[in-house]
């Protein structure tokens, strides 16, 4: 069964794959959304949520009285994971909370859920974790940018599930679509060697867990949401 999330990601998902198999040319106008939401079978807020998504990831841009185009940067891996586009989409929860505030919010509340969930989490989680991690890898290699975010949501969300504090837990499902924004923001100006640190961080979170060292898993969370909140141009 397909719910309102899952709608939106497949979607998302096939204009991904159009746009890497050039069906659709970098700087060429997308169909109307009446014309591709029919073309789907979905219904226009299902397709809206999907080209957010891809704005966010850098492959789309809107221009205000023109409509939505493919980014000139968008193309397959063989450019050498360089296809970013260079600029960040708009915020999208600026009328709620800042991107500031949440990377912010992300430091306070995802490194008392690490040390939380340190000596906590099961053999299966941490190779849950561990694949994600290397999924994120193989993603960003081939340019699956989608893939590559799902990945890093799962990563986070493994830590989360083992969080003892159920008002913790509680806590970050209120606010976690504007921290899953915030994995998103970044990726266009997200270079190859970034994302390689990006995933040693993981790596070092994990190790952390696995020894149960509560202070270092706190402290390697912290320390990955702040170098990505620079990413994305901020110090918080």
């Amino acid at each position: 069964m397909l719910n309102k999330t899952l709608v939106p990601q497949s979607v998302a998902r096939e204009i991904q794959t159009m746009i890497q198999a050039g069906q659709l040319n970098p700087g060429e106008k997308i169909p109307s959304q009446r014309e591709f939401s029919q073309k789907f079978g979905i219904s226009r807020a299902s397709l809206r949520e999907a080209l957010l998504t891809l704005e966010t990831l850098g492959l789309l841009k809107t221009e205000a009285g023109r409509g939505t185009f493919v980014t000139a940067g968008s193309s397959s891996a063989s450019d050498g994971g360089m296809s970013q586009s260079g600029h960040m989409a708009p915020w999208r929860y600026s009328d709620s909370y800042s991107v500031f505030d949440v990377f912010q919010t992300r430091i306070l509340l995802e490194g008392e859920i690490a040390r939380l969930s340190a000596g906590r989490l099961s053999q299966a989680q941490l190779e849950k974790m561990e694949l994600a991690t290397q999924t994120m890898e193989d993603c960003w290699a081939r340019q699956d940018l989608l893939a590559n975010v799902e990945a890093d949501l799962d990563f986070h969300g493994t830590i989360v599930s083992a969080c003892a504090n159920t008002m913790l837990k509680a806590l970050y499902q209120t606010v976690r679509d504007q921290v899953t924004e915030t994995q998103r923001q970044p990726i266009p100006m997200t270079d190859p060697e970034r994302m390689r640190q990006s995933i040693a961080e993981h790596r070092r979170i994990i190790a952390a867990l696995r020894s149960n060292d509560a202070a270092l898993a706190k402290s390697e969370m912290e320390t990955h949401i702040r170098n990505t909140a620079r990413c994305a141009g901020l110090q918080p």
